[in-house]
């Protein structure tokens, strides 16, 4: 196992390692900057919640490898912090807030459905990773303060294009499918294409922003 103060490396396997940093908020932007730039004998990084998978090339040398990730993480705050500030392009999501929820959200909080809908519209949203269906986004924006928890009872069905909340994140669902997340609303966008590329609209690192629209 090799690490720092900020971070550590697990070994996953024969190509991989896993990286566990001490804040797991920059997991998306460092994901975005090894996308952008890879290190030698970096095949792909996976980011999730609180990790990410690091695949090595066949071949690769492991320890350069894992040193020169390291490095790399080390070096990201002040680039990431540059990122969320900047001028880089932002997702818009037009959304009519008529989420079956909407109601429960406010109450689990404390506030009216007009403060959910102002607080929801009013971050910025960064994806952190994309997981449970192609094309899930999982975004978050802790100054959004609309954490509540999962239903205790999940759907069997929800509509592709429901806005929904749970656990810290938001979300859009891209296709009809199971789910046990808050429903707040809907959007007409198109999450998923499997024709275009890249066949998702969102991926770790991008920003969104969500737009009331009249329903």
């Amino acid at each position: 196992m090799l690490g720092v103060s900020a971070a550590r490396l697990l070994p996953a396997g024969d190509r991989a390692w896993l990286l566990e940093p001490a804040d797991p908020a920059r997991l998306a932007a460092f994901a975005r900057e090894l996308e952008r730039d890879a290190p030698a004998g970096v095949e792909d990084v996976l980011p999730a919640a609180r990790t990410a998978l690091v695949t090595l090339r066949p071949g690769a040398d492991r320890d350069e490898v894992a040193r020169e990730v390291l490095r790399r993480w080390e070096a990201l705050p002040q680039r990431a912090a540059a990122d969320q500030t900047g001028d880089g392009d932002v997702v818009t999501v037009p959304v009519r807030y008529d989420g079956e929820d909407l109601d429960e959200v406010a109450g689990l909080l404390g506030v009216s459905p007009g403060e959910v809908v102002a607080r929801h519209t009013g971050a910025t949203w960064t994806c952190a990773f994309v997981g449970f269906a192609p094309g899930f986004g999982y975004l978050r924006s802790p100054g959004a303060r609309l954490a509540v928890p999962r239903r205790a009872h999940p759907r069997t069905a929800v509509p592709a294009g429901a806005v929904a909340l749970a656990d810290g994140f938001s979300a859009v669902y891209p296709r009809r499918s199971p789910g046990g997340w808050r429903l707040i609303g809907t959007t007409a966008l198109t999450l998923w294409d499997a024709s275009a590329d890249p066949p998702a609209l969102l991926r770790p690192g991008t920003r969104v922003r969500f737009a009331q629209v009249a329903g």
